[in-house]
This record gives structure tokens, C-alpha cells and sequence, in this order.
């Protein structure tokens, strides 16, 4: 069940993430917007135990996945604005 529970939390946070940080090379399409938010859940999660906010084994919330989901969008735009302009 936790499994099922990471991949809609991971879906939410991936649709807010795109609503708050919209832009032309994102990915789409419901895989990638679940994969999103649950790298961003990740991304969270580490930089939180890494800060001090989170105890080891504990996990972000919604709001740091959707944090979380933001700064894998704001550097997928980097890499992909480069191999764009590369081409």
C-alpha cells in the first residue's frame, strides 16, 4: 500500500510542480509527471536529512515532494536548454 501511496503523492506533487514552473521542454504525459514527483519526494527527502529538518527515515510531505519536484524541473530545463541550443 505505501507503494501505491508514493506513486499518487508523486503524481500530485509532479502536477503541482508543472502548474508552478511551466515551461516548454518539461516532460508530459502521466509516467513522467508521476516519475517527477517522486524523484522530486526524493530529492526532498535527502536535502531535508541532509539540513537537519528530517530525521533518518523519515520522508518529506507533499510540500517538500512539490519543492522537491520544482528543483528537478528547474535543472531538467537547464540540461535540456543546452542540448537544445547545442543542435
Amino acid at each position: 500500500m505505501g507503494i501505491i501511496w508514493t506513486i499518487i503523492i508523486g503524481f500530485i506533487a509532479g502536477i503541482i510542480a508543472k502548474f508552478i514552473m511551466p515551461g516548454d521542454n518539461e516532460p508530459s504525459g502521466f509516467i513522467l509527471t508521476t516519475i517527477l514527483g517522486i524523484v522530486g519526494a526524493f530529492v526532498a527527502t535527502y536535502l531535508g536529512q541532509a539540513l537537519g529538518w528530517y530525521r533518518p527515515g523519515e520522508g518529506a510531505g507533499l510540500i517538500g515532494a512539490v519543492v522537491g519536484a520544482i528543483i528537478v524541473l528547474f535543472v531538467y530545463g537547464l540540461f535540456a536548454g543546452r542540448q537544445r541550443r547545442a543542435i
